[in-house]
């Protein structure tokens, strides 16, 4: 599906899960080369940014949590020449549907606030997508905020799945958005030949801002570790204290289970079996020396 916005003599050419026709005007009106046409086709493998005369060709994949328990990976691929910039993708972009409304209302309005080139549209649709990124680590950090709650509410084994489950998305995460550094660092160091140097401080802005989710990103796995820590400290102390109640219990219920296995024994000088009230003394013999052990383990504080 394709859409057209237009703004201060500059075109905006959305493309949603583009046909072939579809390419193949995009290629008749802006020149765009039939290498990077079928680039539109089919997604990427990988980030990464070439530059040609008129234009430079980005390729760039977003975590999202809109659609799916764990990031997913969105890509976008990005033409921007001086009047006119090429999105594609193959789902719905939300931060980038949102930048859409913006440059509509602006358009209607006939606001000039966005810049005389193609290349701030791109700076601030990428500002937008990571403000959509830093969304998702937010969402990751209140998770981590309610696994801190949780964690001393005595469900130690529970949480490790819980853990596990957010490791796993901040892992995602990370992995997602690291190529983004090789990428801006091609643009910034090649960009001022397409857009002027006037336009480097705005791509060392993206950087910026790439750096700032990367960090984000990086403290959330810090605090994820120490609340991993913190709960195994936890758990492994829990399965220590259980194991030294059945060591005890295993102390106590031995020698007295013995003790009363040697006392059944049918012997002609078994000193106590066929004596009156014979049943009481074994009992009595079994409470005397249960209650010593329990003195003795109480004394040496093992219990």
């Amino acid at each position: 599906m394709r859409t057209d916005y237009k703004h201060n003599g500059i075109m905006w050419i959305d493309l949603e899960s583009p046909t072939k026709e579809e390419v193949s005007g995009i290629v008749d009106q802006f020149g765009v080369s039939t290498m990077v046409a079928e680039e539109l086709l089919v997604p990427s493998m990988k980030p990464r940014t070439e530059f040609y005369d008129s234009y430079v060709y980005v390729v760039l994949h977003f975590p999202s949590l809109r659609r799916s328990h764990r990031p997913i990976e969105q890509e976008i691929d990005f033409i921007v020449g001086r009047d006119f910039i090429i999105t594609t993708h193959y789902d719905i972009v939300d931060p980038l549907h949102k930048f859409s409304k913006v440059f509509e209302v602006n358009s209607l309005l006939d606001k000039s606030n966005m810049g005389n080139h193609a290349g701030f549209f791109f700076f601030y649709m990428l500002k937008k997508l990571y403000k959509g990124v830093e969304y998702e680590v937010e969402r990751v950090r209140h998770h981590l905020s309610t696994i801190e709650g949780d964690i001393f509410t005595g469900h130690e084994a529970g949480m490790v799945e819980v853990i596990s489950r957010a490791a796993r998305d901040l892992l995602n995460l990370r992995q997602i958005i690291e190529p983004h550094r090789e990428v801006l660092r091609t643009i910034e160091a090649e960009g001022a030949r397409l857009f002027g140097e006037d336009f480097m401080p705005y791509l060392r802005a993206l950087s910026n801002d790439y750096y700032r989710v990367h960090n984000h990103v990086m403290r959330n796995t810090e605090s994820l570790h120490e609340l991993r820590e913190t709960n195994n400290s936890l758990l492994s102390t829990k399965e220590n204290e259980t194991m030294r109640v059945l060591t005890i219990m295993a102390l106590l219920t031995f020698p007295l289970s013995l003790l009363v296995a040697i006392m059944e024994i049918d012997s002609v000088y078994n000193p106590i079996k066929g004596q009156p009230y014979d049943f009481w003394i074994v009992v009595g013999i079994v409470l005397l020396l249960g209650s010593s052990m329990i003195a003795y383990f109480k004394h040496r504080k093992w219990f």
